[in-house]
């Protein structure tokens, strides 16, 4: 059987270069991540499919890659439905298993917990750009901490892993899931159309108000209402930290006042890191992030470059006592990997070295010179990698095959009069010469 792994069925192999772009990301994510006290931990793959259809993944859960159960005979009656076929899903995020991961190791673990995880993820959605049906996920949460110390520490570590990576231009966008219920109340909208509601008014920086007015009209809101909603909402788009609180109290008279201290708070926080280093935010009421399992303040960052958000997360506070019985204050911060990696330039250059051996020199020689190259220490060579080549082809043919696969230097190692010989270490990319 032939496994089609193409760009269109949102499976992909990745060449070198594209893989050194992405372990670039990774360790300065991990190391910027681990200043910060994140620790790393690792989940399966599999869930329990009860798990992942626990119905607070939104439209996530209608993309799982379910897992027939072991035992099942080549054909099973008719009639038996394929939800009594499967146990097992593949994981659509690491949330969700971080909830189940926390309940069963709790008592191990300090509090509050500063998890990290990185790892693959899989939904069976269209494959586009930013969008892979396999795809890496890199989250940072934070367990056991009630207070918005876990929002604004969350979003400076992920800024300043965004920044480490050298993405740019980003913006943080930031709203609170109680805020959106309390604009819902305010401007009469029913319980049972306030998803719907949710929904158009997210679909702002796509549609425009001419749509989500298009939008909330199909769904019966009247246009009076409509109106209510429009202007409360410009309102408040954009406001400045110092002036956030009165605007909150102005436009939504009965949002808690524990709420609007709590948004103050945060973006006061991002105001002073802003001081210190480039950052960009914006309050923005329309944001409402698709997971049913918010419960506080949501944030996301996105880029001029890419359609979709590059980051995102929020609070959680009920998701954990599904697993441990009681609630547990959460929240969390999730990197769009691929997204991110699709948005930075393609940089196949490295420290690498290649040693080109001509055909008359000893194998055992040619070894102890890569060797020795390897380990150069107190100096700049300290780490580099180093490849033996053999000689073969046009000598200046050969070189530029070398810089195309990223090689910044070589040392040619030949035969004279008997003895072995070892050039001098040159660079390529124009200094190097046929």
């Amino acid at each position: 059987m032939r496994i089609d792994n193409s760009p269109a069925r949102g499976m992909r192999d990745l060449l070198p270069a594209d893989v050194a772009v992405r372990d670039h990301v990774l360790e300065s994510v991990v190391a910027v991540y681990r200043r910060f006290g994140y620790q790393r931990i690792e989940t399966p793959a599999l869930e329990d499919i009860n798990r992942l259809q626990s119905g607070e993944g939104a439209d996530n859960e209608k993309l799982i890659y379910e897992v027939l159960r072991r035992g099942l005979p080549a054909e099973v009656p008719a009639g038996i439905s394929v939800r009594e076929l499967v146990d097992l899903g593949l994981r659509y995020d690491l949330t969700v298993p971080l909830t189940r991961f926390y309940g069963n190791n709790h008592a191990s673990l300090p509090s509050p917990f500063r998890s990290l995880q990185i790892g693959p993820v899989w939904r069976a959605e269209r494959p586009q750009r930013g969008r892979y049906r396999q795809f890496y996920q890199c989250d940072i949460d934070m367990i056991g901490e009630p207070s918005v110390l876990a929002e604004a520490e969350l979003i400076e570590a992920t800024s300043e892993a965004l920044a480490a990576i050298g993405l740019t231009g980003t913006t943080i966008r930031l709203s609170d899931r109680r805020f959106l219920s309390a604009l819902a109340a305010d401007c009469g909208v029913p319980d049972d159309l306030r998803n719907a509601f949710f929904i158009a008014l997210d679909r702002l920086d796509r549609v425009g108000w001419g749509g989500v007015r298009a939008e909330l009209a199909e769904l019966g809101f009247p246009s009076d209402q409509v109106a209510s909603v429009e202007e409360k909402v410009r309102s408040l788009a954009g406001r400045p930290a110092a002036k956030l609180a009165g605007a909150l109290t102005e436009a939504i008279p009965g949002l808690a006042p524990s709420v609007i201290e709590d948004l103050v708070t945060t973006v006061s926080c991002l105001d002073r890191l802003a001081e210190t280093r480039e950052l960009n935010w914006e309050f923005d009421p329309t944001l409402v992030r698709g997971m049913g399992y918010y419960t506080g303040q949501v944030f996301e960052v996105t880029h001029p470059g890419m359609s979709s958000s590059v980051a995102g997360g929020g609070r959680y506070d009920k998701l954990i006592g599904r697993s441990l019985g009681h609630d547990v204050p959460a929240c969390g911060f999730s990197l769009g990997f691929e997204r991110i990696v699709d948005l930075l330039a393609r940089q196949p250059s490295r420290d690498a070295v290649a040693v080109l051996v001509e055909a008359d020199v000893p194998l055992a020689d040619a070894l102890e010179v890569a060797r020795d190259l390897r380990t150069v220490t107190g100096s700049s060579a300290a780490g580099r990698v180093v490849e033996t080549v053999r000689r073969s082809g046009k000598f200046g043919a050969q070189l530029k095959r070398l810089e195309a696969a990223g090689f910044s230097g070589f040392v040619l190692v030949g035969v004279e009069d008997g003895a072995v010989v070892r050039g001098e270490l040159r660079a390529l990319g124009g200094s190097a010469e046929a």
